[in-house]
């Protein structure tokens, strides 16, 4: 699934090699903003990202049902992608590629015949849709201008001025060093020579597995960066 435009994220991990865990990982802003971008998928995305037949549950018999179902039995004028490939909320991050139309604009259609009357006020997002005044299709673009932005130019969810601690089950907390101690101690490790580093890369096939697993486990960076995948270009060091 990966192409030669997605990008690729760095994140340090520390794993136990007795237990073969993640304990946690260390990323920066990237990495977190993608982490909390999942929160914002729609349903429909879920399910064309991880395919419907590897969907828990039975969310991905539903997405096939509609997308097989015949036009007879579709109300007319329907966009089916509303519902197979539905609009991702504006300002998400997209940094992995996941998403599809995030930064696509907006356009509505207006009535042929609006500079004839002033009934005709209406605006579409279908070109097929007929003027409610006179019946004429709906077909003269119109683009959206969205109001200038307030946000931070650095975008995204997280300020990028510390790195990230992340652990096993996705708890995100900035990284301090008191935090990262308390974390060695909470999982009561012994020595420090039971501990290894490895930086991995990250780009969309890891997000899709990541994304995934963040739906039916605990254990989300070990299933994913240790048991699930084999990493052609992971650096490993051992902390002495």
């Amino acid at each position: 699934m990966a192409t030669r435009d997605s990008k690729t994220i760095s994140v340090k991990l520390l794993v136990d090699k007795r237990s073969q865990k993640v304990l946690f990982a260390e990323a920066g802003k990237d990495f977190v903003d993608f982490l909390f971008a999942l929160l914002s998928f729609p349903v429909g995305t879920l399910v064309r990202l991880l395919s419907k037949d590897g969907m828990v549950g039975s969310l991905g018999k539903l997405y096939e049902s509609f997308e097989n179902l015949n036009d007879m039995y579709v109300q007319p004028n329907l966009n089916r992608d509303i519902l197979l490939k539905p609009k991702e909320p504006a300002g998400v991050p997209n940094n992995l590629g996941l998403l599809t139309n995030v930064e696509t604009p907006k356009v509505f259609y207006q009535c042929s015949r609006r500079g004839y009357s002033d009934q005709h006020t209406y605006v579409s997002e279908n070109p097929n849709v007929r003027c409610p005044s006179c019946a004429n299709t709906m077909s003269t673009r119109m683009s959206y201008v969205s109001p200038p932005s307030t946000a931070s130019t650095e975008g995204g969810f997280v300020k990028g001025v510390v790195t990230y601690i992340i652990k096993d089950d996705l708890e995100v907390k900035p990284n301090f060093t008191i935090a990262t101690i308390l974390q060695l101690e909470r999982f009561n490790v012994k020595c420090i020579c039971d501990l290894e580093e490895k930086v991995v890369g990250v780009g969309m096939d890891e997000g899709v597995k990541l994304l995934q697993e963040s739906l039916q486990s605990k254990s989300v960076l070990t299933n994913v960066f240790l048991r699930g995948m084999q990493h052609e270009d992971v650096k490993s060091v051992t902390t002495e």
